[in-house]
């Protein structure tokens, strides 16, 4: 799993038919300690409702056909958590509000 923050969403009125009704995702990876964008991003679909600013997991490959939202569609990229905290050493460096 990758860690990453939406930074938006991307919507496309045309595609393939297995895509339709599907939320599509901006992401940038993020650095887990500092919170900071790596310029680093990918557009993934999401199959938990993250919004914009949330911090996230997703999965790559062929892991990210194996949600209920994704299973059978063409991708490789999908939302698959929401973080609500990442500790490091005893410390929080992320708390979701």
């Amino acid at each position: 799993m990758i860690l990453a923050k939406v930074i938006g969403t991307v919507v496309s009125s045309q595609k393939a038919q297995k895509m339709d009704g599907i939320k599509f995702l901006l992401l940038e990876k993020i650095d887990p300690v500092t919170l900071k964008g790596k310029s680093d991003f990918v557009v993934s679909m999401d199959s938990v409702g993250a919004g914009v600013g949330e911090i996230v997991f997703y999965v790559s490959g062929s892991s990210a056909r194996f949600t209920s939202v994704t299973e059978g569609r063409p991708t490789d990229s999908t939302v698959v958590a929401i973080v609500d905290q990442i500790e490091k050493h005893g410390e929080y460096t992320y708390k979701k509000n």
